[in-house]
């Protein structure tokens, strides 16, 4: 099985455009550096000793702190279920995470013994889209539908991929839900929560730039 982070390559004006304004392109690109280094250290600690594979899932070049024990990938596909679809169909079983939740990530061993029970997981964000979605196994007539068509970034996204999930007949945990990282106010609360390592430094650091 794998744990794998999609994600696309830090690079301003290119990721975390909806921070801007108030950040500058260079700030978000930093905001976002942030937040995919502490997902794949958050990763790397999880699969530690178990077998699981750690994997960057990249849209564009794969930053320079990527661990050296993680299989690097690029995305295939237009829009976020493309490249879901097309990453479980290459790698298999396991779980595919965002770059912007690593605090959760910690948490994610456990979700592994459902899937070795044949069950899904899925981790809902509290502005209705997912950080998380782990699949027990699948065909790629399976993969066709349990994507296509899924709206993405949208209030309801997670609920529409509970419900197709439940439609084409899969158990599914729920894994606990958690705040990403697409707005302002989730930047405020990072910095507010300080969560620690590079994410809670930068937050903060940006924030205060503001007052």
């Amino acid at each position: 099985m794998h744990l794998t982070v999609i994600a696309k390559a830090p690079i301003a004006g290119r990721v975390k455009t909806r921070l801007c304004p108030p950040c500058t392109p260079g700030q978000a690109a930093d905001i976002a550096q942030a937040a995919l280094a502490d997902t794949l250290d958050a990763i790397a600690a999880v699969v530690d000793g178990t077998g699981i594979r750690p994997v960057l899932l990249i849209e564009g070049e794969p930053p320079i702190f990527t661990p050296k024990q993680f299989s690097v990938i690029p995305q295939r596909g237009d829009g976020l279920e493309q490249r879901l679809r097309y990453g479980f169909s290459e790698l298999g079983a396991g779980i595919i995470v965002g770059m912007d939740t690593p605090g959760a990530v910690a948490g994610l061993g456990t979700a592994f013994r459902q899937l070795e029970r044949g069950v899904d997981v899925l981790g809902l964000a509290i502005d209705g889209g997912y950080w998380a979605i782990g699949l027990a196994y699948g065909d790629d007539d399976f993969l066709a539908a349990a994507f296509d068509h899924v709206p993405m970034s949208t209030s309801h996204t997670g609920v529409y991929q509970l419900r197709r999930l439940h439609q084409l007949g899969r158990s599914v945990h729920m894994l606990g839900s958690t705040r990403d990282l697409d707005t302002v106010e989730d930047l405020l609360a990072a910095a507010a929560g300080r969560p620690g390592g590079r994410l809670g430094d930068v937050a903060c650091a940006v924030a205060a730039t503001w007052s």
